[in-house]
């Protein structure tokens, strides 16, 4: 027996989309055979991803604003609904450090917290009121995938207001599970290992990149923005179907052996 995962015929909005694993999980899903729209503060971004989409065979659909108004998030749900007719899987990429970096708490301005609490917890609530607001009218269910991180596993050292907001998406995860099981809409959280994004990599020195390369058991290689991306089309495709309210890591049994933390942008 051959088991294929396809989501054809559905629609799936990526938010955070215009790079690094956004991307990636945009084109996956595109593989798969969904149609998808992509999000992101950067315009230019978000029509190259929306041309990889159409280069897999699919419709893509480029919106362009900040997840963190409220206002504009409605705005997008509502055009991808009106464009493709429906909405049945949303990805809530949007995550960020933003240009504060990682410091120990006592260092960390009020408002930088704002920024990243706004930039990682609120921006995720927002997507999930509006998508499953655009889901429930249909009475198709639905998927929700939340993007987490591993720093909500272990300590946050020097990234306390960023782990904290990222935790917070887990606890929205399981409590949106309970809300939406009635109306059939799945709601699940993943989170990357540590990934070589172009903002990571900045990031790191070649020390700091040898000792989190050391951390990982399973090759001692950086996950790649790919790997969370299959992760995200198991949660959204029908083998996942009894699954909600969980958080599933991919990051290679990192969190079993590090013990401090790295900056990261999931």
């Amino acid at each position: 027996m051959t088991i294929t995962i396809s989501l054809a015929g559905q629609t799936a909005l990526v938010t955070g989309a215009g790079a690094g694993i956004g991307r990636a999980i945009a084109v996956r899903l595109a593989q798969a055979g969904a149609n998808v729209a992509v999000t992101d503060i950067v315009a230019t971004a978000a029509h190259e991803t929306s041309e990889l989409v159409r280069a897999e065979g699919r419709e893509g659909l480029a919106l362009v604003g900040d997840m963190t108004d409220p206002r504009r998030v409605d705005d997008m749900v509502e055009e991808t609904v009106r464009h493709f007719g429906a909405l049945n899987i949303g990805v809530n990429n949007v995550g960020m450090l933003g240009k504060h970096g990682a410091a120990p708490y006592l260092d960390w301005s009020s408002q930088a917290m704002a920024d990243v609490v706004a930039g990682n917890l609120l921006a995720t609530m927002y997507s999930c009121q509006a998508e499953a607001a655009a889901m429930i009218p249909a009475g198709r269910g639905g998927v929700i995938v939340n993007v987490s991180s591993g720093e909500t596993t272990r300590p946050a050292v020097q990234l306390a207001p960023y782990g904290a907001a990222k935790a917070g998406i887990n606890h929205l995860t399981q409590t949106l599970a309970i809300e939406l099981a009635p109306h059939r809409i799945r709601v699940n959280a993943a989170a990357p290992g540590t990934t070589l994004t172009q903002k990571v990599a900045e990031a790191f020195s070649a020390e700091h990149r040898a000792a989190l390369q050391a951390s990982i058991p399973l090759d001692g290689e950086f996950s790649a923005p790919e790997d969370l991306a299959d992760l995200v089309l198991l949660l959204a495709s029908d083998l996942a179907a009894h699954t909600t309210g969980q958080f599933l890591l991919s990051d290679k049994g990192a969190f079993l052996s590090r013990s401090r933390p790295a900056p990261t942008t999931h």
